[in-house]
């Protein structure tokens, strides 16, 4: 099945759309990669198993296939207990010489917010205007020249594609996890619930995730402490030890995006379409907003070009279990 022709309104993560750097993302597909070399010290082991994803809320945005509820099966896997930090990243750069995908064309995308001098940076994205192109913004200055990730080595890296996610996971002997096991991975053993701890967006009046508070997009008032990104390890993890699934930077995932396939393919470890023109998103950020983009919920999802690149946008890596014995340990924990 092909995507659909029309993909759901831009949600903080405006696209390059570069078609040449389309066949770079089929080369580079995880999907259906098996990974079972990385390190897993700073992961968490998964058990799998069935789960209810997806949303019938009416509250959520139908038209991005948030639904419909379906029970979905899953094997045992690791993945990253937080996000790739700009220190882990840096270190994959320095091993490989990397260049990334916003150094490439020389250009990345940032929220104006983010901008000492917006004056200066005046091509935005039309429909969303609060977005600006800024020449030399890539992974290491995420605003701009000028701006360095020197006193940021914890916070999540951003201005980093899918292309640039992909390569850093097949770096790591790792992969970028499937969208059922980001979505799994959030809920925390909860059934059902709109965010990683629960119903509440803040329980007891204590943050759990970082998000725009105010009046979106022209004043935060960064009551969670952060008008930007946070470090990734700064809100109390969900009950799998998990860190910010939720908020700070949206989370590349390994499928192609679709509104409509998953409700009926297969749903024993699923990876979605075959094929597409963008890729999954999961977790929303710092940027999101109920007024316009209230897709921090764990069930909401968003899409980008895989060549794309923004200041609110990175990942996080997955693995599979190697062994049958390892497999049995998450069923049988000691204890």
């Amino acid at each position: 099945m092909k995507p659909a022709a029309t993909q759901p309104p831009p949600c903080c993560v405006p696209s390059k759309a570069r078609a040449e750097r389309l066949v770079l993302s089929t080369e580079r597909s995880q999907a259906r990669t098996r990974a079972t070399t990385g390190a897993t010290d700073a992961m968490t082991l998964l058990p799998g198993g069935a789960f209810r994803m997806g949303t019938a809320l009416a509250s959520g945005f139908p038209a991005d296939g948030e639904g419909p509820v379906r029970t979905v099966q899953l094997d045992p896997f690791y993945i990253d207990t937080a996000s790739v930090t700009n220190a882990a990243f840096a270190q994959f750069v320095e091993a490989t010489n990397y260049r990334t995908e916003a150094e490439h064309f020389g250009w990345a995308f940032v929220f104006v917010g983010d901008l000492v001098d917006a004056a200066s940076h005046a091509q935005s994205v039309a429909g969303v205007e609060w977005w600006r192109r800024v020449d030399g913004a890539d992974w290491a200055h995420p605003e701009g020249p000028g701006t360095d990730v020197s006193e940021r080595a914890e916070h999540p890296v951003v201005q980093v594609s899918w292309n640039d996610a992909a390569a850093f996971a097949a770096w790591a002997g790792k992969r970028l996890p499937t969208e059922a096991e980001w979505e799994y991975a959030a809920r925390g053993g909860l059934d059902q619930k709109l965010y990683p701890w629960g119903d509440e967006l803040t329980p007891g009046g204590v943050h759990r995730c970082n998000i725009w508070q105010g009046t979106f997009p022209l004043h935060n008032t960064a009551e969670d402490g952060y008008a930007g990104t946070a470090p990734v390890q700064a809100y109390a993890p969900n009950d799998f030890g998990l860190y910010s699934m939720t908020g700070n930077t949206w989370e590349w995932c390994a499928d192609w995006f679709h509104t409509t396939f998953h409700a009926d393919a297969t749903r024993v470890n699923p990876v979605g379409p075959p094929d597409g023109t963008a890729r999954v998103l999961k977790g929303g950020s710092y940027l999101c907003h109920a007024s316009y983009c209230n897709r921090y919920r764990v069930a909401a999802r968003s899409s980008n070009t895989p060549d794309s690149a923004t200041s609110n946008l990175g990942f996080r890596c997955a693995r599979d279990v190697e062994h049958a014995a390892a497999i049995e340990a998450v069923h049988t924990p000691e204890g």
